[in-house]
């Protein structure tokens, strides 16, 4: 049965909810939704050029991962929302062109994990890049990409928490934000936005992935000579998963079921144990990081040398050209 008790909006102090999602520039919609997307991919590529260029590497490794990456991330935060939320696309409930409606939100960080991972594992086979050192470098620009990602959620007043009259409790509005199209419990409707306050589920998740961040950031640097390569993604992956797990109990939006657990409460301890297992691996089987360095140095000394190759072959083709333009017009003045 849902939890519903009633909390009156009698509190002193509480988290106001933005009145606008979006703006518009002629006949275009924003929305700031999608801002916070775009902010995220920018923050993660931003903080992983700048950690990957401390192990050797170059921002060209970083944007060809990122081609390849991005994009799989996207599709897999979607296929994996359609697939663990289907009343909203399948059924007598839903409906298949929601699937394209990407502006009511719907973009799972699981699917979104799962397809990056693909898509940078896929080009860092093809570049010979050590995909776990790369992992390394990305976890804590993750962490902080996932928070600033949170944000959408309080501007589209969407996957809050259970009914509370504590004093950061979440005021909702009358705006049109993608969160009133969302249902509650099991497709139940969700309580009166007017008389009723919150948990700020999207306040904890950017307090949970700021300081997992600065953990991650702190031991890091401090045992970097200790822990394999792969190690600080493995810790990301038990942080995110534990702090996800928790969150996910006091969330009401309607979620499909395994066993009565939300299946992102699944997913999560999935999460965490995938980083368990990959960390003692690792521990005990895995590649030292100045290894891993080592192997990525000698991968940016080709890339650098092809680079150099290529604007040598470059600079020939452009005297070719050159030479042969002065050859035409000496031929046309001798004529």
């Amino acid at each position: 049965m849902p939890f519903t008790p009633s909390a009156a909006l009698t509190t002193l102090a509480y988290i106001p909810s933005p009145t606008v999602s979006y703006f518009k520039i002629g006949p275009f919609t924003i929305r700031f939704y999608a801002l916070t997307m775009m902010c995220s991919i920018w923050f993660a590529v931003w903080i992983l050029t700048h950690r990957w260029r401390k192990l050797g590497g170059t921002f060209e490794q970083v944007t060809d991962i990122a081609v390849a990456a991005v994009p799989l991330g996207l599709i897999g935060a979607r296929i994996y929302n359609c697939l663990t939320v289907p009343f909203d696309y399948f059924g007598p409930t839903g409906s298949l062109i929601n699937i394209l409606k990407i502006w009511r939100g719907g973009m799972a960080i699981f699917g979104a994990l799962l397809g990056g991972f693909l898509g940078a594992a896929i080009m860092c086979h093809h570049r010979k890049i050590p995909v776990l050192l790369l992992g390394d470098a990305a976890a804590p620009g993750l962490l902080i990409a996932q928070s600033f990602g949170r944000l959408g959620n309080w501007i589209n007043q969407e996957l809050y928490g259970l009914p509370t009259t504590w004093p950061w409790g979440l005021k909702l509005n009358s705006a049109n934000a993608i969160g009133k199209y969302e249902t509650c419990y099991e497709n139940s409707p969700c309580p009166d936005p007017q008389t009723t306050l919150f948990q700020p589920t999207f306040l904890y998740s950017i307090i949970w992935c700021l300081l997992g961040a600065a953990l991650i950031v702190h031991f890091g640097n401090k045992y970097a000579n200790r822990l394999k390569g792969g190690q600080i993604f493995a810790a990301y992956l038990i942080w995110y998963g534990v702090g996800r797990a928790a969150i996910e109990q006091i969330r009401i939006n309607s979620s499909a079921y395994f066993l009565g657990v939300r299946i992102n409460t699944w997913i999560a301890g999935v999460t965490v144990l995938v980083g368990i297992v990959l960390y003692a691996v690792l521990q005990r089987s895995g590649l030292s990081r100045a290894s891993l360095q080592r192997k990525l140095a000698l991968v940016t000394q080709r890339d650098r040398q092809q680079c150099l190759k290529e604007k040598k072959n470059d600079e020939e083709r452009r005297v070719r050209r050159q030479v042969k333009k002065q050859e035409k017009k000496q031929g046309r003045a001798g004529q």
